[in-house]
């Protein structure tokens, strides 16, 4: 059956797949909004270490998501892959040391003897959080406003910036994705922490930060809104294959798919009501609503950028250069090959989801910390 779509109708379900990876992902920032909250929450080292445990026994879901949101990416729509990574190279490469810092963090933060301490370690966590969910917010934000890049007839790439792809980062709409995705995972973070965690210290806290970080992230997001449904968009004609600019394009895109804007709303509103019923109604669940809302938001945010006709990766200096769906895409047979291999995905999100309900059973304590064996521990 999957072998007798059209190749059209294989590119628009591989961007949707794509999009549905890196919106579990940004889900998944629970655990970079919790390390930013290493300096803030705790009010001694044995809450730090029931903070860190906590997050820590997650950390590598969100570091395999987010590779695997690039091998999607990769395999589906390679140009993409060689033009964003040959040429932008430099903005990558830095979010992939906070992520290497990360890993490294989690694994040496407490190994006896270790020269940096502790605190070094909890830094590069921090890093982490903040600076690589900026950078992340702002190489997305691209999606939208533009990368300086051409294509030759050789689909060989010439970056047209020498910052390489840090340029994204002056751009005010991706400075403020970015910052929103900050404080937005600071929200998941907190909420995640109210759920797992069994201290009445720390989840009266988290119960704060949950409202605080909220409002942080309200003047971002309200930006970013505006300036979707304002800026122009860069639109594909579907015979020639040409890029053009138009006037109010993701705002067109939202009116023409209302399942999306439905999405969009939705997920809002989710995100909202966990932080109302984890501020104000004594709840723990919100991380259960707020997580799903995430989701929804990032496929609508994705479908925005991929969909109706948009230029998804597109060149603010060289409009046809500008990379679709359709122009950027693996063959007919490998998007086939492909999607046979994705039907098992759902069976690996299950394994992972009664593991997780497994590890998640009962709610941490500095109980069960002190009867956990040095080494086990982060």
């Amino acid at each position: 059956m999957i072998g007798q779509l059209a190749l059209s109708q294989l590119q628009q379900l591989w961007w949707l797949i794509a999009s549905l990876v890196g919106s579990l992902f940004l889900m998944l920032t629970f655990v970079q909004g919790g390390q930013t909250l290493l300096f803030t929450l705790p009010r001694s080292d044995q809450e730090r270490l029931l903070l860190v445990n906590s997050i820590g026994r997650k950390w590598e879901l969100t570091f395999t998501t987010l590779v695997l949101f690039g091998g999607a990416l990769f395999a589906a729509f390679p140009l993409f892959y060689a033009t964003s990574f040959g040429g932008a190279y430099w903005v990558w490469i830095l979010i992939l040391f906070t992520f290497v810092g990360q890993a490294v963090s989690y694994e040496y933060r407490r190994k006896p003897a270790n020269l940096l301490g502790t605190r070094s370690f909890d830094i590069f966590l921090f890093l982490n959080g903040s600076v690589g969910l900026l950078l992340i917010g702002a190489a997305v934000g691209t999606f939208f406003t533009g990368s300086s890049f051409s294509l030759n007839g050789y689909n060989l790439v010439t970056w047209q910036h020498p910052l390489r792809g840090l340029e994204a980062a002056f751009n005010p709409f991706n400075v403020a994705l970015g910052l929103f995705l900050v404080f937005h995972a600071r929200v998941l973070g907190s909420l995640y922490l109210l759920n797992n965690i069994e201290h009445d210290g720390l989840n009266q806290r988290c119960r704060q930060a949950v409202f605080v970080n909220l409002l942080l992230a309200l003047p971002f997001l309200l930006f970013v809104l505006f300036r979707l449904v304002t800026m122009p968009g860069y639109a594909v004609d579907p015979v020639t294959g040409s890029v053009s600019l138009e006037a109010g394009k993701y705002l067109h895109n939202l009116l023409a798919m209302p399942a999306v804007l439905g999405l969009l709303l939705v997920g809002l509103l989710l995100v909202v009501w966990a932080v109302v019923a984890g501020r104000f109604l004594g709840s723990r669940r919100g991380i259960w609503f707020a997580g799903p809302g995430t989701v929804l938001v990032g496929l609508a945010l994705f479908a925005l950028a991929g969909y109706h006709d948009t230029a998804f990766y597109p060149s603010s200096s060289d409009l046809q250069s500008s990379l679709t769906i359709h122009n950027a895409s693996s063959s007919h047979y490998t998007l086939t090959v492909m999607s046979y291999v994705a039907l098992a995905v759902p069976f690996v999100l299950a394994y992972i989801a009664y593991f997780w309900r497994l590890m998640d059973a009962r709610s941490l304590t500095l109980e069960q910390l002190e009867g956990e064996h040095s080494h086990d521990l982060y």
